[in-house]
C-alpha cells in the first residue's frame, strides 16, 4: 500500500523572517552604540609644519583657530566665552578621546594658549596642537 502524503497545496512550506530581522536590528543597534564620532571643526586651516608630528588615534574633538582668531567646533563659530562650556558638553560624550587643535599657522599663540587653557578647565587631560609632517 502507498501512504498518502499529506502535504496538500495549501500547507506549504514557508520561512519565517522574523528572526533574521531581530538580528539584524540589534546588530544595528550595536554597532550604533559603540561607534564614536569625530566632531569636526567646519573650516580649513594652513597648519604649520612640524619634522616630528605623530598621528593621534582617539580624536574626539577638533577645534580650529583660523588666521582671524576665530575659533570654530563643529561647523559653527564660537565665541570665546562659550569655548569651555562647549569643550565640557562634547567631552563628556566621548570622555575617551582627545582633543585636537588645529590651529592656522598665521592665529595668534595667546588663541592657542585659550582654547588650550579652557580644555583643561573642561577636564580634558589628552589636548594636541596638530601640525602638518614635513
Amino acid at each position: 500500500m502507498r501512504k498518502r502524503s499529506s502535504i496538500t497545496s495549501e500547507d506549504e512550506a514557508t520561512i519565517d523572517m522574523t528572526p533574521m530581522l531581530d538580528v539584524v536590528f540589534i546588530m544595528l543597534i550595536f554597532f550604533i552604540v559603540t561607534s564614536s564620532f569625530v566632531k569636526e571643526a567646519g573650516i580649513d586651516v594652513f597648519k604649520p609644519i612640524a619634522e616630528t608630528a605623530e598621528p593621534k588615534q582617539l580624536t574626539s574633538l577638533l577645534i580650529a583657530i583660523n588666521k582671524a582668531n576665530e575659533v570654530w567646533i563643529d561647523r559653527r563659530n564660537i565665541e570665546r566665552s562659550m569655548v569651555k562650556p562647549v569643550i565640557e558638553k562634547l567631552y563628556a560624550e566621548n570622555p575617551k578621546g582627545a582633543v585636537v587643535i588645529q590651529a592656522d599657522k598665521d592665529s595668534d599663540s595667546e588663541s592657542v594658549m585659550f582654547v588650550m587653557n579652557a580644555a583643561r578647565e573642561a577636564g580634558v587631560a589628552d589636548i594636541a596642537v596638530a601640525a602638518t609632517v614635513d
